[in-house]
């Protein structure tokens, strides 16, 4: 997944672009990461794409330039009514019937609406235009607190930040956990995140705060000690809380349950030792905090429809590549 397509038309927005530029911009070199051929594609290649703000985007590839890229990203609008022309509709349907994967940052998702693309389909958008879209496509399936989704080799996202996290997560399935944290250091964010979009809907109070801090020291405890059989438990008595109180706030928090997230934590470093290490499997599981290769098995298949030594076969430094350009197959 080496040719990123970034999908341009009047409306979308600067900070989509960016992001999209940052995670696959072609004139970048990290090591472990493969270089990407990234094109802006419009209706007139050379005519600059106004965006809000004053800002303009110049294209250099026509439309028909999707159903050669191996992903195809589409920014958010600022303003999700915005219309898009009919061309750029079409070229999207023609794209994605050949399978190239398609990804639609925050608002994106009503243009792939608009496509017809997501009719039967699961989809997420940001979490105060999730009602509009359901109301608009009733046949899609909006789901308002996911931070991206995957359905028939369509991807959505929340707002914002959930753009950022998708196109990472994008690059992960592709080219292995060890290049997505490659390039979300050079990017200076967190490789990945767990939970919903529910922790950000409530405005945080005071106390909300000071929980805020406690938890990030807990996270923080936990992540040194993925190796110890640590417990629910044993974070919240390191919280200084008892753990129904601690769980409550946890998931306040973080949008999700102290145990999902510790577990979430051992799969990303059992995926890790897997691409950097030739360690055997009980060792890789006893690392990770599993306890045991079953175990660690049992969560790899839950989580990411796989087995350890089919993600070490797939994304270990040392195995051979999927192809002779290094690509790995976005999921299907």
């Amino acid at each position: 997944m080496q040719r990123i397509a970034l999908l341009a038309f009047p409306g979308i927005r600067a900070f989509d672009v960016s992001v999209i530029t940052e995670v696959w911009g072609s004139e970048r070199t990290l090591p472990g990461v493969p270089p990407f051929e990234l094109r802006r594609a419009a209706t007139a290649p050379g005519d600059p794409v106004l965006m809000p703000g004053g800002l303009t985007l110049t294209p250099d590839r026509p439309l028909d330039w999707l159903e050669e890229a191996d992903l195809i990203v589409v920014p958010g609008l600022v303003d999700h009514e915005t219309p898009v022309a009919e061309p750029v509709l079409d070229a999207l349907r023609r794209a994605h019937r050949t399978g190239t994967p398609i990804a639609a940052l925050c608002a994106g998702a009503f243009v792939l609406a608009r496509a017809g693309l997501l009719d039967g389909r699961r989809a997420v958008t940001h979490w105060h235009l999730a009602p509009r879209l359901q109301a608009r496509h009733p046949r899609i399936t909006v789901e308002p607190d996911a931070l991206f989704i995957e359905d028939g080799n369509l991807w959505t996202s929340a707002g914002t930040a959930a753009g950022i996290d998708l196109c990472l997560h994008l690059v992960r399935v592709a080219h292995g956990a060890e290049a997505a944290a490659t390039v979300a250091r050079s990017m200076v964010t967190a490789p990945f995140r767990t939970g919903t979009q529910a922790q950000f809907i409530e405005q945080p109070t005071p106390r909300a705060d000071r929980d805020a801090d406690t938890l990030a020291a807990v996270r923080e405890y936990a992540l040194r000690r993925l190796h110890e059989p640590l417990t629910v438990t044993d974070l919240a008595a390191h919280a200084g809380m008892a753990p129904r109180t601690f769980a409550r706030h946890f998931a306040a928090a973080t949008g999700t349950t102290p145990l999902r997230w510790l577990l979430d934590q051992r799969v990303a470093a059992a995926q890790r030792l897997l691409e950097r290490t030739d360690l055997p499997m009980p060792e890789v599981a006893r690392r990770a905090g599993f306890g045991s290769e079953v175990t660690m098995r049992q969560h790899f298949a839950s989580r990411l429809a796989t087995s350890p030594r089919a993600y070490r076969a797939a994304f270990s430094a040392t195995a051979p590549s999927s192809d002779s350009a290094g690509n790995r197959p976005i999921a299907r």
